[in-house]
């Protein structure tokens, strides 16, 4: 079944404000209160497909943030020639961001 918009599980690029980052991981729930996702900051990504690479647990944690932080919310996709942040994230991690940010927690969130 494709995606169609910010559904459970969908690979999610969230932009905050104040202070402003970046965090992108796997959407658990999106609600008037706020975004809870299965994540990591965009700029920690290389460093945890490293990790994983390396047979090392992954430092994906379960994240809240206040609607009023959101700045904005993507679903991750390729664009043209450029892979998505998960696509690049396999790549380099040799396996999936659901395999590696499930196994972080040893759950089955997402099944």
């Amino acid at each position: 079944m494709q995606r169609r918009g910010f559904d459970e599980g969908s690979a999610v690029l969230l932009t905050l404000h104040s202070p402003r980052e970046k965090v992108f991981g796997l959407l658990i729930k999106l609600a008037a209160e706020g975004v809870e996702l299965r994540g990591i900051p965009v700029e920690s990504l290389d460093e945890v497909a490293r990790q994983v690479r390396a047979g090392e647990r992954a430092g994906a944690l379960t994240l809240f943030f206040p609607m009023h932080r959101v700045e904005r919310m993507e679903l991750d996709a390729a664009v043209g020639e450029l892979p998505s942040l998960a696509e690049s994230f396999a790549a380099k991690a040799g396996c999936a961001v659901r395999e590696a940010f499930e196994e972080a927690t040893g759950g089955n969130e997402w099944a």
